[in-house]
């Protein structure tokens, strides 16, 4: 039997910004509902966990706290070959929050991953790269890593990747990592 999110969230034809909004606010104000929402998108079907990813990463937003309990299994599920909108709205997730000490090392592996890898969605390398600089100021070794990858792929790059990997840079310069 479905739970209530699940039916929520497959009670629309289409899923656009409206209807994930909406949703948010429902899901925001209602740890019930928002514990159901959790486990839809960490164990249901593509389409329950998709439209989950979206209204996770408005939580993140505007309730970034509600999401403590929850870091490690997204980040574990990063693990477990998720679609793209279950990456790009996890690693959106995880620029609104502190990521507890346990999960650095994971994340750090995960976004490095999805940064070297050409073949994954620019919104998704963008926010890894987020991620991995949000990280640094943790493990300073890392900076030189991440300035040569997105140094390397900026001429060739979208106009997407060039405007966040410039941010970043920039960011980057003003990390003291000595």
């Amino acid at each position: 039997m479905k739970t209530e999110i699940e039916q929520l969230l497959l009670s629309y034809s289409s899923f656009g910004k409206p209807e994930a909004v909406e949703l948010t606010q429902k899901v925001a104000n209602d740890e019930i509902l928002f514990s159901q929402l959790m486990t839809a998108f960490l164990a249901s079907n593509m389409r329950v966990t998709q439209r989950a990813a979206w209204i996770i990463s408005h939580c993140a937003e505007i309730k970034p706290e509600l999401l403590l309990g929850y870091l490690k299994p997204m980040l574990q599920n990063l693990y477990n070959k998720p679609t793209d909108a279950v990456k790009r709205n996890t690693l959106r997730v995880f620029q609104f929050v502190e990521l507890p000490e346990d999960c650095h090392e994971m994340a750090v592996d995960k976004c490095f991953q999805y940064l070297e890898n050409r073949k994954e969605a620019v919104a998704i390398q963008v926010f890894a790269m987020s991620v991995i600089a949000k990280l640094i100021p943790y493990y300073p070794e890392l900076k030189n890593d991440l300035q040569l990858i997105l140094e390397d792929r900026l001429p060739t790059a979208s106009a997407g990747y060039k405007s966040r990997a410039k941010k970043v840079l920039k960011q980057l310069e003003i990390i003291a990592t000595d």
